[in-house]
């Protein structure tokens, strides 16, 4: 239930974060997905931000990242993950992080 202008504010994130760029990134994991279903959607989005850009300039990304900030993308992308069809077979997978980014993952639990 998002309006117009909350959705052209979400694309400007998403396209600032393929652009490399640390900040949209944070704002990303700080946008109001509206709880259940928006936020498994919200983790999809970051799973293809990841496969766009490739998963070591994602890690080059969040370096310097609070904790607290990698705590709340693992949660989003394991959701995403869950969620989201990633590998575009047209069957729903539970395929997780350690599986599809381990080296994001060890980035993120550091």
């Amino acid at each position: 239930m998002q309006t117009l202008s909350d959705n052209r504010k979400l694309c400007s994130i998403i396209k600032r974060t393929l652009n490399k760029d640390q900040h949209a990134l944070v704002e990303l994991t700080d946008y109001w997905c509206g709880g259940a279903s928006g936020c498994y959607d919200l983790g999809y989005i970051l799973t293809q931000i990841i496969y766009k850009v490739g998963e070591k300039e994602f890690i080059n990304l969040i370096q310097g990242l609070p904790k607290n900030k990698k705590q709340e993308l693992l949660s989003l992308i394991g959701a995403g993950l869950e969620y989201g069809d990633n590998n575009y077979d047209g069957k729903m997978d539970d395929t997780t992080i350690e599986v599809a980014f381990p080296s994001l993952n060890k980035a993120l639990n550091e």
